[in-house]
């Protein structure tokens, strides 16, 4: 498998693991808050520590589902190469 091919794949997995993030934000949210998230932060009728808090953590939870996929993907397909250096570099 080629590098252009690996990084192909790298970003459908983080891109995946967004949506499944953005997801399961949204269901933390309305669980925590009992409310829909906002929909537009920038609506002036959206108090403004909803918008914040919605923006940190859907943020945040998008940021390291990303995260975490790409390093998986890494790690796996260093190992599967024989790419030590970038098995390593992954590795926790």
């Amino acid at each position: 498998m080629g590098d252009k091919v690996f990084k192909l794949v790298g970003a459908g997995a983080a891109v995946g693991a967004a949506a499944v993030a953005k997801i399961v934000s949204e269901k933390g949210w309305k669980a925590v808050m009992a409310s829909e998230p906002p929909t537009n932060p920038d609506d002036p009728d959206t108090e403004l520590w909803e918008a914040m808090a919605w923006a940190m953590a859907s943020g945040a939870a998008i940021a390291v589902a990303r995260m975490l996929a790409s390093r998986q993907w890494s790690r796996y397909y260093g190992k599967s190469v024989g790419d030590r250096t970038r098995a390593a570099i992954t590795a926790d």
